[in-house]
C-alpha cells in the first residue's frame, strides 16, 4: 500500500469535502428555514439561486483551469508562474461577476421569469436576487484565493475560511429570516442579506490569508501585467472547461425550469431532492479537487508513470464513492420525508424521486472524480465538453422537455429524464479513461 498517496489524498480531500459540505449546508439551511416560513419561499429561493448556480459554473471553469495549471507548476516548484496564473484568474472572474451582479440587481424579475411561470414565486425570487446579486461580485475573487490555497498545500486553511463563512451565513439566516432580537422577520430577503454579509467576511479572510509568510499573493499592482505564454496556456485550458461548465450549468438550470413549470408541488419536491443531492455530492467534489492536485503534482514534476498509477487508483475509488452515495440517499430518505413540511402531493413526489436519485448518484460520483479530477489533472478538458453536448443536450434535456410539455408524463418520470445523462455516459467515460490521453505534463 502506498501510504504517501493515501495520506496526501486524505489531507486534501477531507478539508475540501468538508468545505463543500458546509457550503451545501447553506442551501440546506435556506431551504429548511424558508420551508418553515412557507413552501413558496423555499421554492422561489431555490429557483432564484439558479442564477448563482450558472455564475458558479463560470467561476468553476476559471478556478479549475487555475488549479490544474497551478498544481502542475507547484509540483515543478515554480512559484512565479503560479502568481501570474493567480492574476489571470482574478481578471477573468472579475468580468464575469460584474455582469451577473448587474443583471441580478437591475433585472431580477426578467431572470425569475426564466425559471417560473409567474405569481408569488417570481415576486419572492426577484426580491431575493436584488440583494443576493451584490454578493455575486465577491464570490469569484474569493474562490480564486481559495483555489490557490488548495494547490499550495494549504487546503485546511481554505476549508477553515469557507467553513467559517458558512457558519456565519447559517447564523445570520436565523436572525434575518425569522427576525431575532430587534431585527424584523425578512423571509427570503433575509436569506439574501445573510448571504451578502457572509460572502463579505469570507473574502476579507481570504485576502488576509495571502499576507502570511511564503504565501502566493495576487499583487494587485500587477493585476493587468501581461504574461502571453501563460495566458495562452490558461485560455487553452479554460475554453473547453467553460464550454463544459456552460453546458452543464445551463442543462441543470433547464432541468430546474422544467420542474418549476410543472407546478408548485413538483418545484418544492425537486428543491428538496436537490438539497440532498448536493449534500451527498460534497465528498465527490472534494475527491475530484484533491485528484487534480495529487495527480497534477506528479505530472507536472515529470513523474508520468506515477501520475498514471494514481489516476488508476482514483478510478477504482470513484466507484466505491458512487455506491456509498447511492446507499446514503436511500438511508436518508425516511428522515428527510419526516422532517420536510411539504404538501401531501409534494411529499409523495419526493418519496419517488429518491429512488431515481440513488441510481443517479452512482454515475454522478464516478463521472465527477474521473472527468473533473483525473482528466482535468492532465489538461484533458475537451472530453467533458463533448460528453455534455451529447448526453445532456442531445438526450436528457430534450427528453425532459418532451416529457413535460408534449407527452405530459408524470413528474417523477420527467425527473428521471433529468438524471439519465450521468448514467448514460459511464461506458464512454471508461473507454476514454483507458486511452490515457490525460497523462501529460503541461508545464513550460
Amino acid at each position: 500500500m502506498d501510504s504517501l498517496f493515501y495520506r496526501k489524498l486524505a489531507r486534501l480531500a477531507l478539508p475540501i469535502s468538508l468545505q463543500a459540505l458546509l457550503v451545501a449546508l447553506v442551501a440546506a439551511s435556506d431551504a429548511a428555514m424558508l420551508e418553515r416560513v412557507d413552501q413558496n419561499s423555499m421554492a422561489a429561493v431555490s429557483l432564484a439561486t439558479q442564477v448563482q448556480f450558472l455564475q458558479n459554473m463560470g467561476v468553476f471553469a476559471v478556478t479549475t483551469a487555475l488549479s490544474l495549471l497551478g498544481a502542475q507548476y507547484w509540483g515543478k516548484g515554480d512559484r512565479e508562474s503560479i502568481g501570474k496564473l493567480f492574476r489571470i484568474g482574478l481578471r477573468t472572474v472579475g468580468c464575469l461577476s460584474l455582469t451577473v451582479a448587474a443583471l441580478c440587481v437591475f433585472a431580477p424579475r426578467a431572470l425569475m421569469h426564466v425559471f417560473a411561470k409567474g405569481g408569488p414565486l417570481v415576486d419572492i425570487g426577484a426580491g431575493y436576487l436584488r440583494i443576493a446579486g451584490l454578493s455575486y461580485l465577491l464570490t469569484g475573487v474569493t474562490q480564486c484565493y481559495l483555489a490557490i490555497l488548495k494547490v499550495t498545500d494549504r487546503a485546511a486553511l481554505s476549508a477553515c475560511i469557507g467553513g467559517g463563512a458558512v457558519f456565519l451565513n447559517i447564523a445570520l439566516n436565523a436572525v434575518f429570516i425569522y427576525g431575532l432580537g430587534p431585527v424584523p422577520p425578512l423571509g427570503a430577503r433575509g436569506a439574501a442579506l445573510a448571504t451578502l454579509l457572509a460572502r463579505t467576511a469570507e473574502l476579507t479572510a481570504a485576502m488576509l490569508s495571502a499576507l502570511a509568510p511564503n504565501a502566493i499573493r495576487a499583487d494587485w499592482r500587477r493585476l493587468f501585467e501581461r504574461a502571453p505564454e501563460l495566458s495562452g496556456d490558461f485560455r487553452r485550458a479554460l475554453l473547453p472547461l467553460s464550454g463544459g461548465a456552460f453546458f452543464w450549468g445551463c442543462g441543470f438550470a433547464s432541468y430546474t425550469a422544467v420542474m418549476g413549470h410543472l407546478g408548485e408541488d413538483t418545484s418544492a419536491a425537486n428543491a428538496a431532492a436537490a438539497v440532498v443531492r448536493d449534500l451527498l455530492c460534497c465528498l465527490t467534489d472534494g475527491m475530484a479537487a484533491a485528484t487534480v492536485v495529487v495527480v497534477g503534482n506528479e505530472l507536472g514534476a515529470g513523474n508520468l508513470a506515477r501520475g498514471r498509477l494514481y489516476g488508476n487508483r482514483m478510478g477504482v475509488i470513484s466507484l466505491f464513492v458512487g455506491l456509498m452515495a447511492a446507499a446514503l440517499v436511500l438511508a436518508a430518505a425516511p428522515a428527510v420525508l419526516r422532517y420536510m413540511k411539504l404538501s401531501a402531493g409534494a411529499h409523495d413526489l419526493l418519496h419517488d424521486m429518491f429512488f431515481v436519485l440513488s441510481l443517479y448518484m452512482v454515475g454522478r460520483c464516478v463521472n465527477t472524480i474521473v472527468i473533473n479530477g483525473i482528466f482535468t489533472a492532465g489538461g484533458d478538458t475537451l472530453f467533458d465538453f463533448y460528453s455534455l453536448a451529447v448526453c445532456m443536450w442531445c438526450l436528457a434535456v430534450p427528453l425532459a422537455f418532451l416529457g413535460a410539455f408534449v407527452f405530459h408524463w408524470h413528474p417523477v418520470l420527467v425527473y428521471a429524464c433529468t438524471c439519465v445523462d450521468e448514467v448514460g455516459k459511464l461506458p464512454w467515460v471508461y473507454l476514454h479513461f483507458r486511452r490515457y490521453k490525460w497523462v501529460r505534463n503541461l508545464t513550460r
